[in-house]
C-alpha cells in the first residue's frame, strides 16, 4: 500500500500543541470550532492525529512562497 503522506504532492501536515493552538486562535480571533475541518480518515494526516486536534498545513504558494492553513480534525 502507498503511504500518501509521503508523496511529494501532499503538503506537510503538523499537529499543534495546546500552546500553539491558543496562539493561532488568538491571532485570528476565532474559536477552535470555527476553523475549517479535516476528517480523521484523511490519509495525509499524521497517524497520531485524533478528533479535536488542530493541524497546521504548509503548502507551496506561487505568491507567498508558502501558505499556512489550519484545520480542526473531526470524526
Amino acid at each position: 500500500m502507498v503511504d500518501v503522506s509521503q508523496h511529494k504532492m501532499v503538503p506537510e501536515h503538523r499537529l499543534l500543541d495546546q500552546d500553539r493552538i491558543e496562539e493561532v486562535l488568538d491571532e485570528y480571533n476565532v474559536k477552535k470550532t470555527n476553523l475549517p475541518k479535516i476528517k480523521r480518515t484523511d490519509p495525509a494526516l499524521p497517524d497520531e492525529a485524533e478528533t479535536g486536534d488542530v493541524v497546521e498545513i504548509v503548502r507551496d504558494s506561487r505568491t507567498t512562497d508558502q501558505a499556512v492553513v489550519y484545520r480542526l480534525v473531526v470524526e
